[in-house]
């Protein structure tokens, strides 16, 4: 039933087409960009409405404390701030590998492309352009795929570096002693 409705989309031909001239591993591209991107999301979704209420929390066990300026008190807030940047950073290191893996898996199919069309060489004894096209194909469309999905990769990781970066700093400002 699935497979059925992904047949009626208008454009899984074209997708198919992309995916089988590209050879196997634009499946292995595929997969890390949907895990990329699950992550992404789920970093997202954490920043946006998980985090807001842990912080709310921070504040108010801070606000409800009578002293503020012991080194009990400051280390109790240092824990908090070294606690919101874990919950904050979590899955950056994977993320970060995983644009990595991108333009690794682009070159990698590079590779088997050109094993493809020096094979077909080999084998047909001649350089007919006709038959070495496939083999060029599947080098050069890997090698795309994974450079374009690098790309957009390092575009999301910095913006969602960059604020988790700012509700971290946010989360400092409102932790500063006010007595």
């Amino acid at each position: 039933m699935l497979l059925e409705l992904i047949n009626q989309l208008p454009d899984w031909a074209n997708i198919n087409e992309f995916m089988l001239r590209g050879g196997p591993v634009l499946w292995a591209l595929v997969a890390v960009v949907a895990g990329f991107w699950l992550l992404s999301l789920e970093r997202l979704l954490f920043i946006v409405w998980d985090f807001p209420r842990l912080q709310n929390v921070w504040k108010s066990r801070w606000e409800a404390r009578e002293e503020q300026h012991s080194w009990l008190a400051l280390w109790q807030r240092n824990a908090w701030l070294s606690e919101a940047e874990n919950a904050l950073k979590r899955n950056f290191n994977l993320l970060k590998l995983l644009v990595a893996l991108c333009p690794m898996l682009g070159l990698l199919g590079t590779v088997t492309g050109m094993i493809v069309v020096f094979d077909t060489m080999a084998s047909q004894g001649n350089a007919d352009p006709r038959l070495m096209a496939a083999g060029i194909a599947r080098a050069t469309l890997p090698t795309m795929a994974g450079m374009v999905a690098a790309l957009t990769s390092m575009f999301i990781y910095s913006r969602l570096s960059r604020l988790s970066q700012r509700k971290q700093l946010h989360l400092e400002k409102l932790l500063r002693s006010r007595r």
